[in-house]
């Protein structure tokens, strides 16, 4: 079998390719255009990459036998994992290689960042002896706020921590009782603005975090406070954090990645003298590649040879049978967890899944991971998976329970998530339907509905009176929004009613203001499946 790797791994992971005498391996030195790598990968069953060399759709058409694509290291951005799925190509990743090596690059910019380090050491080459120059602040008593409660904010934390720091954590998914355990103070973002000294970023890059850094966000930080990014490039907004910086504002920053990369020439951060950079080394460790590479030869040699499937960003770790017989229960399960997660409080403590009737009779492990993949992914963005969902939920103190349940329903087989704030409850509960066993929602909070889980969906909440059904579709044509289907659910006759809609495409702002200045309506959601 042949395995071409594109990009530098560890010489480790290449030997335990090279020792298997049914593979044949070719290293690439350098990294090649997709023009030529179209015409490299005709006879090839698995590829490895890191982040260079890019895995596109055009790729994997033109590798007919492809079977495996291994990434050597955590985000999978450079590969199309739905063009690798359509064609039935597993995708692993190395979910836990880096984290030890990007949280101590981390503390190590933190550290250089209060005592000037790199720029003292430039002065030094240059010959001078400034001292006045760079006097710094200890981080001992100082506050570091964390953006992001995952492994490798735990592990900056940890370390400042035994620096004598006070830290802060923002992470709207980490429970009251986790973020005790890990001796932080849970706070709102804007608390953490305002009390912080440090501030770094963990978070995974969405739409709920692009940009998030911005002027806004300076103007709430105290006058001299200190930024780093080791995360993500993007987070920070680059030009408002320059502007901050000649004001004053800001008194420094850190930064290991960018919103585009390698920065242009003219990138304004690079003349900054209070600015440290260095050109993405979170994962730039002997330990981290050696790891990591050693890691995706394992789980791709183990594939190949056995069938066996682990570290895999689009499939469950099954064997074939197996993975036929629960596939429909998948797609059920993430659109489940997806709708529920945009249904409850962002801050939960315990998920409960529960199967019934025939879904009690298949493996519920990668059932339930799919369950929290959908609900984990605007904690953890791209990076989630149904590999890491479970160190994911652990990490961020959600308790997560699986029930097989021998209860009699209208269903012969279902599923049902519900998830627990406090006292607080959301849950939602499916079915699969007809011959091709397409996933429906039957379920939305206890009331009966039958849901179509695609696309864009309107719930409400409203009192049952006549007239509400041309009232929405009345509001929903003004604003040129198509709907697709309705479900209807009351308590009694004139009590209260569940109106769900299914809509080609995202409502306005208006319209959910419109509906929500009806005395007969609340509870206005827009969820994206």
């Amino acid at each position: 079998m042949n395995i071409l790797i594109c990009d530098p791994i560890s010489p480790k992971g290449i030997a335990l390719f090279q020792q298997r005498p049914e593979f044949n391996v070719t290293v690439l030195k350098q990294r090649v255009p997709e023009a030529e790598l179209l015409s490299m990968v005709k006879d090839v069953e698995a590829m490895v990459v890191r982040s260079e060399t890019k895995i596109t759709r055009a790729v994997i058409e033109a590798a007919p036998k492809l079977r495996v694509v291994g990434r050597a290291g955590v985000g999978v951005d450079n590969v199309d994992v739905e063009a690798a799925t359509q064609r039935g190509i597993v995708v692993m990743n190395t979910p836990s290689g880096n984290t030890i090596s990007t949280a101590e690059l981390t503390f190590s910019m933190l550290m250089s960042l209060a005592r000037k380090i790199p720029q003292a050491h430039a002065s030094m080459k240059a010959g001078e002896w400034n001292r006045k120059a760079f006097s710094g602040v200890e981080l001992y008593n100082k506050t570091l706020g964390i953006l992001g409660m995952g492994r490798i904010g735990t592990e900056v934390a940890r370390r400042a921590i035994a620096f004598g720091m006070r830290v802060l954590a923002y992470d709207p998914y980490l429970t009251l009782s986790r973020a005790n355990a890990l001796q932080v103070e849970l706070m709102e973002l804007d608390e953490v603005f305002a009390k912080s000294d440090f501030i770094t970023v963990h978070m995974p890059m969405s739409d709920e975090t692009k940009g998030m850094i911005n002027a806004a966000a300076f103007a709430k930080m105290k006058p001299g406070a200190r930024v780093l990014n080791c995360a993500r490039g993007g987070i920070i907004n680059e030009a408002d954090l320059a502007e901050a910086i000649k004001s004053g504002k800001i008194a420094g920053a850190a930064l290991d990645v960018y919103e585009t990369e390698p920065p242009p020439k003219d990138f304004a951060l690079r003349d900054l003298p209070q600015v440290i950079m260095t050109p993405h080394l979170g994962a730039s460790t002997e330990e981290a590649q050696e790891n990591v590479g050693i890691e995706v030869a394992e789980a791709i040699t183990d594939y190949l040879l056995n069938g066996a499937v682990r570290n895999a960003v689009n499939l469950p770790n099954l064997d074939a049978k197996t993975y036929a017989l629960v596939k429909p229960y998948l797609a059920l399960g993430e659109k489940l967890g997806r709708l529920v997660a945009q249904l409850a409080p962002k801050r939960n403590d315990r998920l409960v899944v529960t199967y019934g009737g025939k879904a009690a009779e298949v493996p519920g492990d990668p059932i339930t991971r799919f369950v929290l993949k959908g609900f984990l992914e605007s904690a953890g963005g791209k990076d989630v998976n149904q590999v890491n969902v479970r160190t994911l939920a652990t990490s961020l103190g959600l308790r997560v329970e699986e029930i097989k349940s021998n209860e009699e329903t209208d269903f012969n087989e279902w599923l049902h998530l519900a998830v627990y704030s406090g006292d607080q409850k959301i849950s939602a509960g499916g079915t699969l339907y007809g011959s091709k066993r397409q996933p429906r929602i039957v379920r939305v909070n206890g009331q009966p509905v039958e849901i179509v889980p695609e696309g864009v969906l309107f719930l409400m909440t409203n009192k049952d009176r006549p007239g509400m059904v041309g009232y929405l579709g009345s509001l929903m044509g003004r604003h040129n929004v198509n709907i697709a289907n309705m479900s209807l659910s009351r308590d009694i006759a004139g009590g209260h009613a569940l109106t769900v809609l299914n809509l080609d495409s995202v409502p306005p702002a208006a319209v959910l203001e419109e509906a929500q200045k009806d005395p007969d309506i609340s509870n206005v959601r827009v969820v994206k499946l």
